[in-house]
């Protein structure tokens, strides 16, 4: 295990500022902020001895060993003098599922960088205000909602793209309100009418990629739309969310992942199938996998669901 892994125990309220400093950048430190602190021949003889080491020109890090996550991320900021962006600056807000292996930093179109570190990907924007940017975070990143705009835009193909902004969501990062202003001020924004009807669908309660899909099979198919996220009371008065639900015809959707399989969540998966169907009510329970994969099956069955509980196409 290397310094980077390490658990860090904060300085003392009395210690060096150049402490404070190096702490607060997972010890990582520009040679203009170094000298502020330093003079020359002390920085240099840090690098020369072993104690510190340089990555980059005017970039050091004082520590010995492998680098992590956390420096990485700090090098590409402090190189390129941006934030982080899309997927890199999503995980240091909190959303979980989507690490890259390269750190994405966001500069002004007409910003030049002579130097970009490795595993940083520098990405360019016509359009970057202060209301973008988190500059008290640490790093600085560019805010959750322009993050997953950006991520979106920038993702390897439209499923990645839709995954991410229902991921956003799911996790509860941002808001619709706040994705579409950021989309009503930046210009040419790639995919944008993907992540407009993504975010449309997630705020209208898809919260996951599979239910956004779902939904998205039912409109290429001809099906009545569901209500998403439906809260329902059981019979002991608890709250149950439905993943979807076709009430005018009393027919509920689970889309089922992994975390079904487990033995507890099955043996409550039954008790709510079970108190559907004592109301009457029928259920329809597929994975997330058939949505994908099989969505031919899904699209019969729920249309002979529906058919025999009423329903006539238009």
């Amino acid at each position: 295990m290397g310094w980077a892994n390490v658990e860090r125990d904060p300085p003392s309220h009395d210690a060096d500022p150049l402490d404070h400093l190096l702490f607060r950048q997972h010890n990582v430190i520009s040679r203009r902020q170094a000298l502020r602190h330093l003079t020359r021949n002390a920085l240099y003889h840090r690098v020369s001895s072993g104690r510190w080491q340089q990555p980059v020109r005017s970039i050091f890090v004082a520590q010995t060993g492998p680098l992590g996550i956390p420096q990485q991320r700090w090098i590409g900021v402090l190189a390129s003098r941006g934030p982080l962006a899309a997927f890199s600056a999503l995980e240091v807000l909190g959303l979980k599922g989507y690490r890259k292996p390269y750190t994405e930093i966001l500069i002004t179109a007409r910003r030049r960088v002579t130097l970009t570190p490795p595993d940083t990907v520098i990405r360019r924007s016509a359009c970057l205000t202060t209301e973008d940017v988190l500059t008290r975070g640490s790093p600085p990143s560019t805010v959750a909602a322009r993050s997953l705009v950006d991520a979106a835009q920038w993702a390897r193909d439209d499923a990645e793209a839709v995954a991410v902004v229902a991921a956003g969501f799911q996790q509860r990062l941002v808001s619709g309100d706040e994705v579409l202003a950021v989309l009503g001020r930046l210009h040419g924004v790639r995919r944008e009418a993907l992540i407009r009807q993504t975010v449309e669908d997630a705020r209208g309660g898809s919260h996951s990629i599979s239910e956004v899909q779902f939904l998205q099979l039912c409109r290429r198919n001809g099906l009545p739309d569901p209500t998403r996220q439906v809260v329902r009371r059981d019979g002991r008065g608890r709250k149950r969310y439905r993943d979807a639900l076709f009430e005018e015809f009393g027919i509920h959707v689970e889309i089922d992942g992994a975390q079904h399989m487990e033995v507890r969540a099955w043996s409550a998966d039954m008790v709510q199938h079970n108190e559907i169907a004592i109301t009457g009510d029928r259920l329809l329970r597929f994975t997330a996998w058939q949505v994908r994969r099989d969505p031919e099956t899904v699209v019969r069955q729920l249309r002979a669901a529906l058919r025999a509980a009423g329903w006539r196409p238009s």
